[in-house]
């Protein structure tokens, strides 16, 4: 019930979901991952761990370009870095926004490093800065955070994200 109010859906459709007689659109995906303190792209790769073989259980997590979970995070694109349980998410992101959105905020520290491209990095009441290829930058968890293109064009970020314990 908790989850229906955080997420603003109806509690009969999260049921629905959780027995696997429906899908969630990407709308839906994404007000459950707020709700949770997650994304979209952590979801999905959650669903899909048991799928790799020895998923959790392997000592080893090796995933070759353009392998590993993909999709929405943040107003951009992520690929998930590793497979399996482990204590970071380390994650490829691409994005071109100008325009900052929303802030996210979650328990887990977050680490940024930028790749390539100028983003600017708005952490509320910690600051504004402007990163360009080369820099980082590390958030407690609980931090509001959100990014953005510092120009036109696209850029590439490595974030590594603390596993959500529980």
């Amino acid at each position: 019930m908790e989850l229906a109010r955080l997420a603003e859906l109806s509690h009969p459709f999260l049921s629905q979901l959780e027995r696997g007689q429906a899908r969630p659109s990407m709308v839906s995906l994404e007000r459950i991952a707020r709700a949770l303190g997650s994304s979209q792209i952590e979801l999905i790769a959650a669903a899909t761990d048991d799928l790799v073989p020895g998923g959790a259980t392997q000592r080893v997590s090796l995933v070759r370009s353009m392998e590993g979970p993909q999709g929405p995070f943040g107003g951009g694109e992520a690929r998930i870095l590793v497979h399996g349980d482990v204590p970071f998410v380390p994650m490829e992101f691409r994005g071109s926004n100008v325009s900052v959105g929303e802030f996210y905020t979650h328990e887990e520290d977050e680490f940024l490093h930028v790749v390539s491209g100028r983003v600017l990095v708005d952490l509320a009441e910690e600051g504004t800065f402007e990163l360009g290829p080369g820099d980082s930058i590390h958030y407690a968890g609980g931090t509001l955070h959100r990014w953005c293109s510092a120009v036109v064009g696209e850029y590439h970020l490595f974030i590594v994200k603390e596993r959500r314990a529980g």
